[in-house]
């Protein structure tokens, strides 16, 4: 007879993920606010609090955990996140997880490492910053207005470069267009929700692609 797999141990054999992460112990409001914002601006997400990085077990030992968690998203997330919580026991320690919905609200904020308001979104198991040209992809989405796009002189030159280096980043963009910061990033943004290019998000920086069918 097969004995079912815990909930919890399902979700550590996951390893942390887009949508999962694992918190030894949440000792700093504000930078758990972080993670709770990335998952609410992205796809939703999972905390597992009491559990270490490599998926031991440790647990949690009061409900000072949870007050915690409440306080980031209230005080510390803007605007605040919403979550739900449910309390586990096993192998007799106590593990809190914390469900984050995706939010209809975003951006949500939350500060950087000098108190700054800053969005922020869940890529792989990393909460990175939101860069310009989401910002502006963010914006068009929620105002639901029509792109009105122009296949200009600066949007062949970034398409030409594409189709010959596969990558662009925002500042070669910058050089091939002649254009500002803000007008660059407004580019890429139209060809985004234009599906003709994708955007890749890393630790160390953010490129652009032609999308698959486009190539």
């Amino acid at each position: 007879m097969k004995t079912k797999t815990h909930p919890v141990k399902k979700l550590i054999k996951q390893g942390e993920h887009q949508q999962l992460d694992f918190k030894f112990e949440i000792s700093d409001a504000a930078k758990i606010a972080r993670t709770l914002v990335a998952f609410a601006n992205t796809d939703g997400g999972r905390l597992l609090i009491g559990v270490k990085d490599n998926g031991v077990i440790k647990g949690v030992s009061s409900d000072e955990e949870f007050f915690m968690i409440e306080n980031a998203a209230q005080r510390f997330c803007k605007p605040e996140v919403r979550f739900k919580s449910k309390e586990w026991v096993l192998e007799g320690k106590r593990v809190l997880e914390i469900e984050v919905p995706f939010s209809r609200e975003y951006p949500h904020r939350a500060p950087d490492h000098k108190g700054k308001y800053r969005a922020y979104v869940r890529v792989k198991d990393q909460n990175l910053l939101a860069n310009g040209v989401l910002m502006k992809m963010w914006k068009k989405r929620k105002s639901n207005k029509s792109i009105k796009f122009v296949y200009s002189e600066p949007v062949q030159k970034v398409l030409a470069q594409l189709k010959e280096t596969h990558h662009i980043t925002l500042s070669e963009t910058r050089r091939l267009s002649r254009l500002s910061k803000y007008r660059a990033e407004q580019l890429l943004c139209d060809l985004i929700l234009l599906d003709v290019i994708e955007m890749e998000m890393t630790e160390s920086g953010t490129s652009f692609s032609l999308k698959e069918t486009n190539k």
